[in-house]
């Protein structure tokens, strides 16, 4: 694996904790997955490559089309789980690889699809360059990443509060990470250099519901990826009063069906020629 560092990483807590909590995160997220799906055009038949499959919830979505699907991931924690879901199904399978390199055969796949997993690639055009040799000619890619972090808010309003209490400023630093695709001129760049044609970004906008209570979600964001690594370098009563506050500016977004906040999203499309 050439991506050392992200496999250490999603091979570790961050990996262990997202294969922990994997029913949040779906829950999370279920407004912006059928977006994906729909716009992915999946038929059945198709053969998938679901990059950076995670704990396999858009794999098993697909798989559920009458595709046949493999999903791909550094992250052996993740997988695990992914299996486990998908024990007893047919036409799935979940491989530990890393896309930039991983030998997938040429011409095997009619989609590329990913739900937020394309954002961690230490080189980006070597992944799609990759991807579009196992595309069959034709093949489509569909994927969602996300827009520049102030217009997220449910990652900049826990970002502010807990930046009274901690330094911050490494969040958004060059590199791998969840917004490395947020410019789009940069996501067509890469796209197109990797021999992809007709690449559509389009402007996604969906609520994410981050916990049934105000307590709930901040306590999940306190320990995921982000606000631990921030938070890891703070003395334990720093912490109480960054998760108190935190807990305190979420309460006007609880809602009777779980703590609502607003983000924004690229829906990203293309084709091999």
């Amino acid at each position: 694996m050439v991506n050392e560092d992200e496999a250490r990483d999603w091979n570790g807590e961050t990996g262990r904790y997202w294969a922990t909590h994997a029913e949040h995160y779906d829950a999370m997220l279920a407004r912006l997955t059928p977006h994906l799906l729909d716009a992915a055009g999946i038929r059945p038949g198709d053969r998938v490559l679901d990059i950076g499959c995670g704990c396999g919830t858009t794999a098993l979505l697909a798989a559920g089309r009458g595709a046949r699907v493999l999903g791909a991931d550094l992250s052996g924690p993740m997988l695990a789980v992914a299996r486990e879901r998908a024990a007893g199904r047919d036409g799935i399978r979940f491989d530990q690889a890393d896309v930039q390199v991983h030998d997938f055969g040429a011409e095997v796949f009619d989609l590329a699809l990913s739900r937020f997993g394309v954002m961690f690639f230490d080189d980006p055009l070597a992944a799609f360059t990759n991807v579009t040799r196992a595309l069959r000619p034709g093949g489509r890619v569909a994927f969602l990443c996300w827009r520049e972090l102030r217009e997220n808010q449910h990652r900049a309003l826990p970002l502010d509060v807990i930046g009274r209490y901690a330094d911050t400023s490494g969040v958004t630093s060059p590199g791998p990470g969840m917004f490395s695709f947020a410019r789009p001129e940069y996501l067509r760049e890469v796209l197109t250099g990797a021999g992809l044609t007709g690449a559509g970004v389009d402007e996604l906008r969906e609520p994410v519901r981050l916990g049934a209570d105000a307590a709930s979600a901040a306590d999940f964001l306190r320990h995921g990826a982000m606000f631990r690594a921030i938070l890891a370098r703070c003395p334990a009563d720093t912490v109480e009063r960054a998760t108190a506050a935190l807990t305190e500016a979420l309460v006007p977004y609880q809602t009777p069906d779980g703590v609502w906040l607003e983000s924004a999203a690229w829906l990203v499309t293309a084709r091999k020629p």
